[in-house]
This record gives C-alpha cells, structure tokens and sequence, in this order.
C-alpha cells in the first residue's frame, strides 16, 4: 500500500517571500524533504551533497528544509533565521519548532531525508548522509514513471534580499607580517585583507563562488581556520572543499597543497590524501602544519608533503557509507596515538611547541 504525504505545518516558511507552501501548491514536482537542525554537523554536510542535485534536476525537482530543532536555542526563530543565511540554503525552509511536521513523518534522526512522488505519495524515508547517489538513482526512475505528468519549471524557492554587510560569518583572523589583516569571510568563500584600521579593504581573494578550484582566480568553500607560513604564504582550512590550500600573498595565486576534494579520512601523499571538513590550522616554526579534521574527530599533521593521522580514531563503531568511513567522535586522554576526541575544530600553538585544541563535541579544551 502507498502511503499519502501528510502536509507540511510549522511555526513559518523561510525562502518563499512570505507565502505558506502546502502539498498541493508542489503536486506534479519530485519533493526532497530534508529534516535537519543547525547545530548538527551531519545535517550541515547534507545541505551540500543536496545542492548537485537541486542544480541538476531543477526543473523537477523541488527540495524543502523542515527545520527541527533538537535543543532549546535552535528553536530561537533569529537563530534559525540566520542559519539559513549562513549555510546557504537555497530552498524553501519550514520553521517546525513544535516538531509537528517531524512527528508526522516519523522522523527519528538528525538529518532525514523524504521522498514524495508527483503525486503525493511517500516513496522514500531515509536517515543519515551520503544517500546522494541513491536519491540521483530515484529521481531518474521517478522522472521516467511520470513523466508527462511532471510540471517543470522553476520552484517556489524566493531568495531573500543579499544582506548589505561587508563580512558575513566571518570564520577567523590573523596578523600578517606587512602590518594588515587576513580574514576568512566564510559566507561570501572569499578571503578579505583589511589595512591595519580593520576598517579598510585592501583587496579580497576568490570570486565569491561556491567551488574548488586553483589559481589568479580562485574559488573557496566556505574558508574558515587561517596560518601564516614561514615563507610568507597562507595556509586555508577550506572546510567544504575538505582540502587546505596554500594563498600566495605576492599575487593572491591559490594552490591546493592537501586534499582531494572528496571526503574521507586517508593518509599518505598529501595530493591524495582525504579530510571531512577541516575547521582550522596551526604552523609550527618549521613549516609543520597542523589540522583539525573535525568530522573526522582527528588530529592530522601534513610534513614534507605527506598526512598523518596522529590520534586514534573512536572505538565506537563506524557507520560505512559509500566509500567513506565516518568514525564517531568519543573522549579520551593519555597518549596522543590514543586519544580521542569529537569534533576538534580550534587549534593554537604556544612559544614551545605545545598544540592546544578546542574539542568542541567534548565541550573541553585539550593540550
């Protein structure tokens, strides 16, 4: 038996330029629900696998955020407001504070993820990341059941008006040796030198684009941790891109020194080696540098061109999805080989060489 969608209630919509969405306004297109909160490291890295798939099938496809608060302030409507404005998101959002649409779909894990065919009916209920590839394999089915039945076209997503800010979420600043500032403005993927004022542009590195890509005209994904390099350059935890790239402050060339793009947790060769959202950077005098890999709950350090894991990963057990495997996070002391930690994603370095890390999922500050 075919079970009917229930309809999408909650507190507000986001992205729709005032107007409440129902079922029937989207009958005829493919829905994607994605049930997530802000807070939710796991949800943050679907709303970027989602976004190759809004891309490529927009004319049938519409994506809608039901946004489900698992603690007190991710219902505060500011916040989620501004979360929505901070990561991007480019399609409608239902505020659900009261988890009304949630409970209605049965939805029991941070993110969810729903299926809902053309003609109202639930077709898939999956929770977790890295469906991707499987949603892409059901959208191609489901355009070809019906077909002639789809109404293409745009969706009902409005983009709300580009706020009139220099900086948005900026990531993290550092000093640099010519007397200016360098600072990550994640929200915008670029980064911003400002003269010693801190008022000042003096220029901005990356078009300002989403992407990954190398040279005079660079692209970030939202950059966050920031290191000056013994030889003058800059070193960049490109967090979404899960790769580090090196800024080259003479000209503004950016070069990828670590990652592939792709996530993962892989070491060797630092062209090959995989990261799953590196939040920050640290340098020792020597050139070492030093990474929080954050949802890969590691420590890793890049030297002579190769990465090293250097704790261990959680004992708990690993969820295996395509490809990849994702270690949960967990609390340990004691040796570094051993030691565990969830979600490190500050690091610093002291006059003596000692690391020190906010491990944000401990809720500690390690050293």
């Amino acid at each position: 038996s075919r079970v009917r969608a229930p309809e999408l209630r909650g507190r507000r919509w986001l992205g729709t330029g005032g107007k409440d969405l129902s079922l029937a306004d989207l009958r005829g297109k493919i829905v994607l629900l994605d049930f997530w909160t802000f807070c939710c490291v796991n949800c943050l890295h679907v709303l970027d696998e989602l976004r190759e798939l809004e891309e490529r099938y927009a004319d049938v496809l519409v994506t809608i955020g039901v946004h489900s608060p698992k603690f007190a302030h991710e219902a505060d409507p500011a916040a989620v407001e501004a979360a929505v404005e901070r990561y991007g998101v480019t399609h409608p959002v239902l505020d659900d504070p009261e988890l009304t649409t949630w409970d209605a779909y049965a939805a029991r894990a941070w993110p969810t993820l729903v299926v809902v065919d053309p003609q109202g009916y639930v077709v898939a209920h999956l929770a977790g990341e890295g469906h991707a590839h499987g949603l892409a394999v059901l959208i191609e089915e489901l355009i070809e059941e019906h077909g002639q039945h789809l109404r293409r076209g745009d969706g009902p997503y409005v983009a709300p008006p580009e706020p009139e800010t220099a900086l948005r979420f900026p990531g993290k600043v550092i000093a640099l040796p010519a007397g200016t500032y360098l600072v990550s403005d994640t929200a915008h993927h670029q980064l911003v030198e400002l003269a010693a004022d801190l008022q000042t542009e003096v220029r901005r590195i990356g078009t300002g684009e989403r992407g990954l890509r190398d040279g005079a005209e660079p692209r970030f994904n939202e950059p966050q941790g920031l290191a000056l390099l013994p030889d003058g350059d800059v070193v960049v935890a490109d967090s979404v891109n899960h790769a580090l790239r090196r800024v080259r402050l003479a000209d503004g060339t950016v070069t990828t020194i670590a990652g592939t793009g792709i996530l993962g947790l892989t070491d060797g060769s630092a062209s090959q080696a995989n990261f799953y959202y590196p939040m920050d950077v640290a340098v020792s005098p020597s050139g070492v540098i030093y990474v929080a890999d954050t949802l890969n709950h590691v420590i890793r350090k890049i030297e002579n061109g190769r990465v090293t894991t250097l704790n261990a990963m959680s004992e708990r057990a690993a969820e295996i999805f395509p490809g990849v495997v994702e270690p949960t996070g967990d609390f340990r002391d004691g040796a570094l080989s051993e030691a565990l930690f969830n979600e490190p994603s500050g690091l610093a370095l002291d006059a003596k060489g000692n690391l020190y890390v906010a491990d944000t999922g401990n809720q500690r500050i390690r050293y």
